[in-house]
């Protein structure tokens, strides 16, 4: 009987520490992400206290500092919308390819939507912001799709096709653009806004057309995680399991393209999110891709909103835009990533 019932507890504890440093993380990142939100909210060209803050929440802040306040609402949930997109999205290409260091630059989504507004620029006459960003998302969505159908073709999903193929693609795309902006400085003026990625300057129309992508998105996101589990055990492990491998891998590489190319048209390009998000959430939280979805949808906001506040006071009373240093913070991440992979073989 004593026998029993150690059995019993030595093989509960452990489920009880998962589930409670589960909760912890959870509660950490969301404790993160409130923090990085009042910071969006308090730094600027000036600085606000945390008193000014919770004054204009509250209602009671004077006309002046309400104004002030409140023009940083736009920036700080475009870079919450843009940080959950990219980070999951990097989760989901990281889990369908089991590449630790893939990221959504592999399907070609920035090039297409590069493409798409500066031929909707030059040959369309599309102007202002809205509307270029109108035509960033279709364009991004269908360089995605096509690159998925190139490493689709034949029986199954083939990985060495995918990364050819968008490769090829943005090679494509991107000699593409830099010939129409070469040829006309005008196009160039547009575009070089939105090619470094940013949150300055958009207000809330960037953030409503892309928003249900980024609802469904998370959403089958959140679906496909247990699948990934099983994914990440083999196909035939999968298979046996109940999976079909094929079916979770093209939809967890058409749900990153959507994330991925709802944040790219409403902000811009921002690299080494998508890249460096998965392994800190890896770290901390675990192998479980639901536990990793969850702590990268939170931890991608903060991680963009903080990157934005530095580049806020950095360069007072001008401002380092958010894609440059995501830029700066990620390429060190790529570093430790590529030395994780060299010491594990």
């Amino acid at each position: 009987m004593t026998t029993s019932v150690t059995s019993r507890t030595g093989g509960t504890a452990p489920v009880r520490s998962g589930a409670a440093r589960s909760v912890l993380c959870l509660v950490g990142a969301l404790v993160l992400l409130v923090l990085a939100l009042f910071a969006s909210v308090m730094f600027g060209n000036m600085s606000n206290s945390f008193g000014d803050v919770l004054d204009v929440l509250s209602g009671d802040g004077d006309s002046y500092l309400t104004t002030v306040v409140e023009s940083r609402y736009p920036r700080t949930v475009l870079g919450v919308l843009a940080g959950v997109c990219l980070a999951v999205s990097g989760t989901l290409m990281q889990g369908v390819t089991r590449n630790p260091l893939a990221d959504p630059g592999l399907l070609g989504i920035n090039a297409g939507a590069a493409a798409s507004i500066v031929a909707a620029t030059a040959f369309l006459g599309a102007s202002g912001q809205s509307e270029t960003m109108g035509w960033a998302l279709p364009g991004a969505l269908l360089s995605g799709v096509f690159v998925h159908l190139l490493g689709s073709a034949g029986s199954s999903t083939s990985l060495v096709r995918l990364v050819l193929a968008g490769a090829v693609l943005t090679a494509v795309l991107t000699a593409f653009v830099q010939a129409v902006t070469l040829s006309r400085p005008q196009v160039f003026d547009s575009y070089r806004y939105w090619v470094v990625g940013a949150f300055g300057g958009r207000d809330f129309s960037a953030f409503w057309p892309v928003l249900p992508f980024a609802v469904v998105g998370l959403l089958v996101a959140l679906v496909l995680a247990p699948s990934l589990n099983s994914l990440a055990l083999g196909d035939e492990s999968a298979t046996s399991l109940g999976t079909n491998p094929a079916v979770i891998r093209g939809t967890g590489l058409l749900t990153a393209t959507v994330l991925s190319a709802a944040a790219t048209a409403a902000v811009g390009p921002i690299a080494f999110v998508g890249l460096a998000v998965p392994h800190i959430v890896r770290a901390v939280g675990g192998v479980d891709f639901r536990m990793q979805v969850l702590l990268a949808a939170l931890t991608g906001p903060s991680l963009l909103l903080f990157a934005d506040v530095i580049g806020r006071i950095l360069l007072r009373p001008q401002e380092l835009m958010v894609g440059v240093v995501t830029a700066f913070v990620g390429a060190p991440a790529l570093l430790l990533a590529v030395r994780r992979m060299k010491g594990g073989a």
